[in-house]
């Protein structure tokens, strides 16, 4: 059984990043693995070219991960690359998830970053 002391001690795995239901705009088998993002979207919750995400198609059950490239400003592109693109299917949609490693007491109280785009992958405001 695991003491206050030890909770306070332990670094834990936290939600840190989230794109609600985005669209698949792209699917590219012949491009080195990846997950290409408009850089829009990314900066809404705050990922970075070259970060983990775990990605959840809800059209087919899917849960993989890859690594971010940062896609072009303002297109809405969501294009999965590689081995990734037999995954998912153009206008599939997918939950793009990023966590970070805390300390428990610095966990209890961060807030990710969570963005919920329209039907065109646009950030509402």
């Amino acid at each position: 059984m695991l003491y206050k002391k030890e909770y306070k001690e332990m670094m834990i795995e936290v939600l840190k990043s989230k794109l609600h239901c985005v669209r698949v705009t792209e699917a590219n088998l012949n491009y080195m693995g990846s997950i290409t993002i408009d850089e829009d979207l990314m900066d809404a919750v705050n990922l970075i070219a070259g970060e983990k995400v775990a990605i959840v198609d809800n059209n087919n059950g899917e849960r993989f991960e890859t690594y971010v490239i940062k896609g072009e400003r303002g297109t809405g592109c969501i294009c999965l690359n590689g081995a990734a693109a037999r995954k998912v299917q153009v206008g599939d949609v997918v939950i793009i998830m990023s966590y970070a490693m805390m300390d428990f007491e610095e966990a209890k109280q961060f807030k990710p970053k969570v963005a919920f785009p329209d039907s065109e992958n646009k950030i509402l405001k």
